[in-house]
């Protein structure tokens, strides 16, 4: 079972101490909307890795058994040097994820958020392993076995949970100076003009020093991308930059332009389009970050959604491996409409009262059969039967286009 699947209790965890202090220290680094999409992305990307794990193995597995140079042996050598083989692999992945156009669409929804605590670092693409796995497949020439190589690339991405928060300031000099560290990653999530494209380290900080895109947090750091989607849509979120990208690629007139497009730093466009777009000066005073508004009862309401569903998703996380691909097509189906609509709530879109009403009565009668147990499919049913009783009480919530509050 992954490793970051058994973190999930203390994600949580350490994501409700962070909110407690906070609150305690009323620094309103959490805003509920944000926090919840965050969360939707990451447990989105989550289930639809269930479909993508196997297939990007394959290419790992294949080298290794086939065309490895060496034997590595069953050393503690032999973690470490792999350990720094995979932070090293990692951070040309994500460094170029961040000059390539096209890769930056597989990157690009971690960036979104305009807040920074802990719920960001599980704000994950849908599809950046489907890109990213091709940069490790060095390891199984070298002759590191895919087991091991799983369990290291899982442990380090688990060490990058804990630098998405302000709560920690700086560390000493030496852990600075090799390790990435809170510091380090909150200038990464910059769209300050002089923080941009910096720090793409994993868990070591030394590679940035070595290849040059190392920066030191300074100036207050305002977080983001430049062009924000201004939703809390996780599909859309996923989707946003690719449609504006093939937009993009619609009105260039020459094919070496379109090409350049995809291979150039996002934003880069020809002259005939304005030249690159480039990012403007911003400050923590005067950027004005999107939100919506909604009645409090409804966001008791999505707390309760998403609960129910992240539980549920978990547990097929950890049964996955016993169902066949059908029921895998249909829970993944249920949880990504259920994340879906979770965003067209928190911006009372039309379309999600028809929805959720049709997804509340599917999982009312659905979740007897797909449970384990007839009791706590029972229990289950009735609860999406009040939720949709719940929910019916704010349907005029939904029959007028909603307007977002900037603050």
């Amino acid at each position: 079972m992954s490793y970051i699947i058994l973190a999930f209790p203390v994600f949580f965890l350490l994501i409700a101490l962070e909110i407690i202090f906070d609150r305690l220290r009323r620094t309103e680094h959490y805003r509920f909307n944000d926090a919840i999409t965050n969360l939707s992305c990451g447990l989105g990307q989550q289930v639809i890795g269930v479909l993508l794990k196997t297939v990007i193995l394959l290419g790992y597995t294949y080298l290794y058994h086939n065309h490895r140079l060496y034997d590595m042996p069953d050393s503690a050598l032999t973690w470490v040097a792999l350990f720094i083989g995979v932070d090293f692999f990692y951070y040309w992945f994500h460094r170029l994820a961040h000059e390539i156009s096209f890769l930056w669409g597989s990157h690009v929804v971690h960036h979104q958020s305009e807040e920074y605590n802990l719920t960001v670092a599980l704000r994950q693409s849908w599809v950046q392993s489907a890109f990213s796995w091709v940069f490790y497949l060095p390891l199984a020439v070298m002759g590191f076995d895919p087991l091991l190589f799983v369990s290291i690339s899982s442990l380090q991405t688990l060490y990058q949970f804990w630098i998405h928060t302000k709560a920690i300031d700086k560390l000493p000099a030496p852990l600075e100076y090799i390790f990435n560290t809170p510091s380090h990653h909150r200038v990464h999530h910059a769209v300050n003009p002089q923080y941009i494209d910096k720090n793409h380290g994993g868990t070591l900080i030394i590679f940035d020093r070595m290849f040059g895109t190392f920066a030191k947090e300074e100036e207050p750091v305002v977080y983001g991308i430049t062009t924000q989607p201004k939703s809390w849509n996780p599909l859309w979120l996923n989707l946003d930059y690719w449609v504006w990208l093939y937009g993009e690629l619609g009105l260039a007139s020459k094919w070496s332009d379109k090409i350049k497009m995809l291979i150039k730093p996002p934003g880069w466009r020809p002259a005939e389009l304005g030249g690159p777009l480039t990012a403007s000066e911003v400050s923590v005073a005067s950027f004005r970050k999107y939100d919506t508004e909604i009645p409090m009862g409804l966001n008791y309401y999505i707390l309760l959604q998403y609960t129910v569903v992240m539980l549920g998703a978990t547990l097929f996380l950890m049964q996955s491996s016993l169902l066949g691909n059908e029921l895998k097509l249909l829970i993944i189906s249920l949880v990504i409409l259920s994340l879906v609509n979770l965003g067209g709530i928190f911006e009372s879109k039309r379309w999600v009262l028809y929805l959720e009403i049709a997804r509340l009565v599917v999982l009312a009668c659905i979740l007897p059969f797909l449970l384990p147990m007839w009791v706590l499919g029972g229990i289950a049913s009735a609860l999406m039967v009040i939720s949709l009783l719940w929910f019916l009480q704010y349907r005029h919530q939904f029959s007028v286009a909603y307007s977002s509050n900037a603050t």
